[in-house]
């Protein structure tokens, strides 16, 4: 029982100390304050400045038909959230990390292999299957 649990455990710790884990750990953590940031942010700047295009006021960025109330205002400030942040993500994280990438390709003296078109997948298709029905 004792082995078994060392085995469990060194496994464990294996699992937790590769590179994926530590690096989804410090994504998410990232990721929670960013989100966090864009909140406030929103919050104290673009959900006044909706209500303000919106009429002002309590009923900023709403409208009433019969008795129901619609809060555009609301799905206004989601949109303009979203936009900021996959504006932020994009600029800050991917292409960056694209750079990066191609960077390292370079200097590797290695270039990426040319994908192949959907004509030439489909033509080794068809060879293969022309092999295999000749056997």
């Amino acid at each position: 029982m004792g082995a078994m649990l060392k085995t469990m455990l060194r496994s464990f710790r294996a699992f937790l100390f590769r590179g994926n884990v530590v690096e989804l750990a410090v994504a998410v953590a990232i990721g929670t304050a960013f989100t966090t940031l864009i909140g406030v942010f929103g919050t104290s700047f673009i959900k006044p400045l909706v209500g303000l295009l919106g009429g002002g006021g309590v009923a900023g960025g709403t409208f009433t038909i019969r008795g129901q109330t619609f809060d555009w205002g609301a799905f206004a400030n989601a949109i303009i959230f979203f936009v900021i942040t996959a504006a932020a993500i994009y600029f800050v994280v991917v292409m960056p990390m694209e750079q990066v990438k191609n960077r390292l390709t370079k200097r590797d003296g290695v270039e990426p292999a040319p994908k192949p078109t959907d004509v030439e997948l489909l033509t080794e298709i068809r060879d293969l299957l022309r092999q295999q029905a000749g056997r």
